[in-house]
């Protein structure tokens, strides 16, 4: 194999974030190894659809396994040679996690435990894990830095994804091999989550149906497009860290009101929607807002594409897709 070809295991390689990073490592020349679950979270066809685009891919396999299982993980990693993973792989959604806890549990707990138990036992150089903006909870400090304590999060999600960081801090001071954590904030674009405002807020203009807005559209973002993501996660896979452990924000460090998300996509779609206004949610934040200088520092990136622009390549999109 090319000295410069690394083989990489991508988990969640069927979703949004997952797909996406699997296609731009497989044109920088690497091997990629996806895995997913394929579980019906949200529309599983979306997934399935998304895996079509490695039908023609030879270095591209495709592992249908759950995290959880202990002793498929166990023969994942004995079998392949890694050099690298990117743990994608999780369950997601800040509401979902109000009513279906164990999901989380076993997934991002248990899950994530057999993936740094897999690093540890096969040799793994370089673990790089998808963290959250959530596990900033309730800080008042804006924007947020990586620096920041995060000891207050208020959804099982965010719990578990800060249990996620510590648990890597361990494994990275205990075993020889280094961990990258990726604070995502909130990602959009094509082929993104159904469970996700602006995808669902695009359906329901589209159907003319009345949209849900939280907080009474007092609420702001830092809306960050999957292009700019890709592109953060692909440099920080290339990058030899110097640190046994890091975490980076990958935010667009420029949040957005909610009512102006919502014109934007008016504004691709050319249609007014009908709002239906509403409390705050449990486990919901009124901001995020990324400080992504570390970012800057060490791969000389900064996400900045425009929401406008962004959520119209998102409605393009969408009605292709759906043919709406």
């Amino acid at each position: 194999m090319d000295a410069s070809k690394k083989k990489i295991l991508v988990t969640g390689a069927a979703g949004f974030i997952g797909a996406y990073v699997s296609q731009s490592l497989l044109k920088q020349g690497h091997q990629v190894i996806g895995l997913d679950n394929l579980n019906d979270y949200y529309d599983v066809q979306l997934k399935k659809d998304r895996l079509k685009w490695f039908d023609s891919q030879s270095d591209f396999e495709f592992i249908k396994l759950d995290l959880a299982d202990r002793a498929g993980m166990e023969s994942l990693f004995a079998e392949h040679n890694f050099d690298g993973v990117v743990n994608l792989a999780a369950q997601a959604g800040v509401r979902y996690s109000i009513d279906h806890p164990h999901a989380y549990a076993d997934s991002n707990l248990v899950g994530f435990l057999n993936v740094l138990e897999g690093c540890r036992h096969g040799g793994v150089k370089h673990l790089l894990f998808a963290s959250s903006s959530s596990v900033y909870g309730e800080n008042k400090k804006i924007p947020f830095a990586i620096e920041d304590r995060v000891d207050h999060p208020i959804s099982l999600y965010a719990a578990t994804k800060k249990s996620n960081e510590l648990m890597a801090h361990a494994y990275a001071h205990l075993y020889e091999f280094k961990v990258t954590g990726l604070r995502f904030f909130t990602v959009y674009g094509p082929w993104g989550r159904p469970d996700m405002a602006y995808f669902s807020f695009t359906k329901a203009m589209i159907e003319g149906k009345t949209i849900d807005v939280y907080n009474h559209g007092e609420m702001q973002r830092d809306f960050t497009y999957i292009d700019d993501v890709v592109e953060a996660v692909t440099r920080l896979v290339a990058r030899d860290p110097t640190s046994k452990y890091k975490i980076y924000n990958i935010g667009n460090h420029a949040p957005e009101t909610l009512m102006a998300f919502i014109e934007s996509i008016e504004s691709a779609l050319g249609k007014k929607s009908e709002k239906n206004y509403l409390p705050m949610q449990a486990g919901d934040v009124p901001v995020t807002y990324a400080d992504v200088q570390d970012l800057m520092t060490d791969v000389d990136f900064k996400p900045d594409t425009p929401l406008q622009d962004g959520i119209r390549n998102f409605v393009d999109w969408y009605r292709d897709y759906y043919d709406a």
